[in-house]
């Protein structure tokens, strides 16, 4: 029954981070974060198609590349054990920009305009911050863990020289952006 459970639930995960991708790598690509040909959409659906598909071929080639250069049964191992540590790790470092930041901005901005509130407010965010910060201790003690964690440290210095180097360049903020940059008076300029 548990297995059915987690079955199911690596599924959903699994279409998520699909979707997710797809939409990261198209709003990072309008920002100027990644090439400006990674934020094409589809003629009449309007979906970043060319996102989805990049990221997908970009993952299929890692996975080759690992299958081929370490064999079948290891490359199955490393696959299965490290791609998907480096996904619950970047998850992990996710859940915990995601809490600091709630309490940031409550904070500072306490009379901001919010469309949802979080029912657990302030208390929910840190434990957010702490479940996911022990769990990322917790799976640091696993090598095959550690190897996925070197995985994604790699992947982020690449984009953060990306970044310095090209994307900085050409940077459109979002909204979002604008907001943190101005201060918050971009948001109340606004009203």
């Amino acid at each position: 029954m548990l297995a059915a459970v987690a079955v199911a639930g690596l599924i959903a995960s699994f279409h998520a981070i699909i979707f997710a991708y797809g939409r990261q790598i198209y709003s990072l690509s309008r920002a100027g974060y990644f090439p400006r040909a990674l934020s094409v959409t589809h003629g009449v659906r309007k979906t970043p198609d060319v996102a989805l598909l990049t990221g997908s071929a970009a993952g299929l080639l890692v996975m080759l590349a690992v299958w081929f250069i370490l064999g079948a049964e290891k490359g199955a191992a490393v696959i299965g054990g490290t791609l998907l540590n480096m996904a619950v790790f970047g998850a992990m470092l996710s859940y915990v920009a995601q809490g600091v930041s709630f309490i940031l901005l409550r904070r500072k901005f306490p009379d901001l305009e919010r469309p949802y509130k979080s029912r657990f407010g302030l208390t929910g965010a840190g434990l957010t911050v702490v479940i996911s910060l022990v769990t990322i201790f917790y799976q640091l003690k696993d090598p095959i863990y550690r190897t996925g964690v070197i995985g994604v440290a790699i992947w982020f210095a690449v984009g953060v020289a990306y970044f310095a180097l090209f994307g900085r360049k050409k940077l459109v903020l979002s909204p979002e952006e604008a907001f943190a940059i101005s201060g918050g008076k971009a948001a109340y300029e606004t009203h």
